[in-house]
């Protein structure tokens, strides 16, 4: 199942934080290693996932899919009482298409 744009429209109208908000949360001394934004995403996937082994992976996930999909597989999950959180958000992000390589 494909994400359409008004799927994304209507996703981007939640949760979304403005770069003036994520600055004001930066810590500095604390955050030292995080420098960009998707950084700072990628660890907070990580700690709502409880998978601080795979903070990388995150990362890379938040710098290349869209937020809105990363958004709506992270609801998903924390709304589910699964036992494994990053095996489902995993499968909820392959659901949503986020991993299919774009038509040519």
């Amino acid at each position: 199942m494909l994400i359409g744009q008004q799927d994304i429209s209507n996703l981007l109208k939640f949760n979304m934080q403005s770069v003036k908000d994520v600055l004001k949360k930066f810590d500095p001394i604390s955050d030292k290693y995080i420098s960009r934004e998707y950084q700072s995403f990628g660890v907070h996937l990580a700690e709502k996932l409880d998978d601080p082994k795979h903070k990388g992976l995150y990362i890379k996930f938040a710098k290349n899919i869209h937020r809105p999909i990363l958004e709506n597989a992270l609801r998903f999950v924390i709304d589910s009482k699964a036992k494994s959180k990053p095996a489902l958000f995993m499968w909820k992000l392959k659901e949503l298409g986020a991993f299919k390589k774009p038509e040519k």
